[in-house]
């Protein structure tokens, strides 16, 4: 063997023996160089999960990243492992990371091996931290809090995700001691009395605490391959035997619950969107962003979820229909996780007929003129792929949907046509191809690369246009995948503006592969538009854009840890319809004009700068005078934005902020008392005013171009 060679392997064996003294193991050599190291702690792989890896290593080597297992890998696992175990720095210490470094270029080679030594044994000393923390922080809830002193400069870090690891056991007691104070002064200042403080912070640690000391060598294995899977991409998931099964019920729609598509992060069980049609969606309350920290069955006791497995939260929300579930989640942009408010649903099935396109005619009057708007809102791309299998030619499908509300449309003469595809989350790829071919001639509709590199084209392979007429398209943020496919075909063939918010960024394609134990989804795709552009992480950028709540830091593909790059191909041979981009600053300047003193947007505005600096906010103060003289003036500034609207709307203005809240809850539980009509939507009547400029301003090209000629 060369020098440079053995001093490599003896580098990379040294590694393994220090990793091993660090934690308490020993690694056996010589005669007996097979086995596995020695793990620190009680839980410990079984053979199932080291064959498992192996087979999880050998699928992702097919990953559209085609990600190396090497060193650099090895490290990005380490950190993705270590984020989802402690992502806010509350339980390892700096020394616990140290000893846990020899692993940073070694967890390529035991992954490839099914050598799960360096997960568990991680993954136990975790346990641990977190074991003896929860015990304190009981042992000292248990104490009281009467006679805390909340007169000083304390402070608490808002996001601690980018914070040191604590230095030592003092100083991780120090920033505790911080969290705690924040928690029983957030709740004070919300008017929870001390009593109910404590009893809701020792419910919360006993529940956390029962949960750790439940956890299971598969709960240690999900977790470490959910580290490494989501290294490659937050739409690679590993799911254990239990988890798919939860998963191929929800594919089928046969799932009875309360319609939101949830995920895992840092701890808390994520909102990502709600199903078009569902429980939830209906209900009101439940909102994109939201964190579920807690689960009742009916009028029994919340239960903690917090640092639950996502399955397991999943089948306590889930139920028969007809029951009723209880939620206590942290609204979207709350910087306290103490902020909280409680949702109760009434579960039922998400059928596609609640999920069917539908239609509106509103006219908007638009200078001297009044314009015949048609109005499509198409909640989902959904399709009955089981009758269409069958052959059965009447089988629910979006696009035949929409073609009948087209020629109803066309009967009613109207003067411009809206596709409404807010909150459309995707659906069927072959529904969004037969919709786009509602709107062009014939042509490509989209690209898609696969892994290996290859392009292949979906066409448009029926002649002719059902609707030919002025268009537009409107999304928001949670337009996304399918949604964005559409609206990306329209704005390349300059068949349609787009109008509002930039959409989600979805432009990937997953696989379920099945594992000998459990399955796989993986990414082994991309969608392109006909202009070759991706979809992926940038979404659609609207030609014209509206005022919007939502803010894009927390929600979209550009959000998500290690999501895939934007990036363009070779556009697909097409031919344009119109070139809208010459109108787009006219467009915009009327535009402007027109929301630039409307009440409407002018209080999304003024209402999403406020949230901003809330949420903009590193530190909070643990002074009760300071923290309380910010929160009365968050909370007049947040009532003098909601009293003008009420102004302009003719409404009586609200004098205290509880009785806001109070407001908002009875419209939650409510929801349908708060329906507005489509014709007092706003942002509908401006696309309108803005398909109307578009026609003006095309009218008036083609007289100046007719008179040049």
């Amino acid at each position: 063997m060369q020098p440079s060679k053995f001093m490599s392997v003896f580098r990379k064996l040294f590694g393994v023996l220090l990793a091993a003294l660090l934690l308490g193991g020993a690694l056996k050599v010589g005669g007996d160089l097979g086995n596995d190291p020695v793990i620190e702690g009680s839980l410990k792989p079984e053979k199932v999960h080291r064959e498992a890896a192996e087979e999880i290593v050998e699928r992702l080597e097919l990953h559209y990243r085609r990600l190396k297992f090497d060193d650099a890998l090895s490290e990005q696992v380490l950190e993705q492992y270590l984020q989802d175990l402690d992502p806010n720095r509350l339980y390892f210490t700096q020394q616990d990371v140290k000893d846990f470094q020899p692993y940073r270029d070694q967890l390529d080679n035991q992954l490839r091996d099914g050598v799960l030594e360096a997960g568990y044994s991680i993954f136990n000393r975790f346990q641990g931290r977190l074991e003896d923390r929860l015990t304190e922080i009981l042992a000292t809830l248990e104490g009281g809090f009467e006679d805390w002193d909340f007169d000083g400069d304390g402070k608490v870090l808002v996001d601690r995700g980018e914070a040191d690891w604590a230095e030592d056991q003092d100083a991780l007691d120090a920033i505790w001691r911080g969290q705690l104070r924040n928690a029983v002064l957030s709740m004070r200042l919300n008017g929870t009395s001390d009593e109910e403080i404590s009893k809701r912070l020792t419910n919360r640690y006993e529940s956390q605490l029962s949960r750790v000391r439940q956890n299971t060598p598969e709960d240690v294995f999900q977790t470490y391959m959910n580290a490494l899977a989501q290294t490659f991409d937050p739409h690679t998931n590993y799911f254990t035997p239990h988890n798919s099964e939860n998963f191929d019920i929800s594919m089928s729609r046969s799932l009875e619950g309360i319609g939101a598509v949830l995920q895992y992060e840092d701890g808390y069980t994520k909102v990502v969107r709600l199903v078009p049609g569902g429980p939830a969606a209906k209900q009101g309350q439940l909102n994109p962003a939201d964190r579920v920290i807690a689960v009742a069955q009916g009028d029994e006791d919340m239960v903690n979820v917090i640092g639950m497995r996502l399955d397991e939260v999943v089948d306590k929300i889930r139920g028969p229909k007809g029951s009723k579930v209880r939620l206590e989640v942290i609204p979207a942009g709350r910087a306290s996780e103490h902020d909280t408010r409680t949702i109760a649903i009434t579960r039922n099935k998400v059928v596609l007929e609640e999920q069917a396109a539908k239609k509106e005619v509103i006219e908007v009057e638009h200078g001297d003129d009044t314009m015949k708007l048609g109005i499509i809102e198409i909640p989902a791309f959904y399709m009955d792929f089981n009758a269409f299998h069958r052959g059965d030619p009447d089988y629910t499908s979006t696009t035949r949907d929409v073609a009948e509300l087209l020629v109803e449309l066309r009967k009613e003469n109207v003067d411009g046509l809206v596709v409404d595809l807010r909150n459309n989350g995707g659906g069927s790829l072959l529904e969004v191809n037969k919709l786009v071919s509602l709107f062009i001639n014939r042509g490509p509709t989209v690209q898609v690369r696969e892994a290996g590199g290859r392009v292949s084209v979906e066409n448009d392979q029926y002649p002719g246009m059902l609707y030919s007429g002025p268009l537009a398209v409107l999304v928001n943020r949670y337009s996304a995948s399918a949604s964005e496919i559409f609206a990306g075909a329209m704005q390349d063939y300059g068949r349609a503006l787009i109008v509002g918010d930039q959409t989600y960024g979805k432009g990937t394609v997953q696989t379920l592969l099945d594992l000998n134990h459990g399955k796989l989804k993986m990414t082994n795709a991309k969608f392109y538009r006909v202009s070759g552009s991706s979809n992926q992480n940038m979404g659609i950028v609207p030609d014209v854009t509206m005022p919007s709540l939502v803010d894009k830091e927390s929600i979209g593909e550009s959000s998500l840890p290690n999501a895939l790059p934007w990036d363009e191909i070779d556009p697909a041979k097409y031919q344009r319809y119109q070139d809208l981009v010459p109108l787009l600053p006219g467009l915009r300047e009327r535009h402007d004009a027109r929301i630039g003193d409307n009440p409407e947007f002018v209080y999304v505005n003024q209402l999403r700068d406020l949230l901003n600096r809330a949420n903009e906010r590193q530190e909070l103060s643990l002074n009760a005078k300071q923290r309380k003289a910010w929160q009365e003036d968050f909370d007049q500034r947040r009532l003098d934005i909601e009293n003008a609207l009420r102004k302009h709307r003719g409404e009586e203005p609200i004098e205290k902020m509880e009785d806001l809240r109070a407001l908002e809850e009875q419209r939650a539980l409510d929801p349908d008392s708060n329906d507005e009509p489509l014709d007092e939507d706003p942002y509908l009547r401006e696309t309108g005013h803005i398909l109307a400029d578009m026609v003006s301003l095309l009218r008036e090209q083609r007289v100046a171009d007719e008179r040049a000629s």
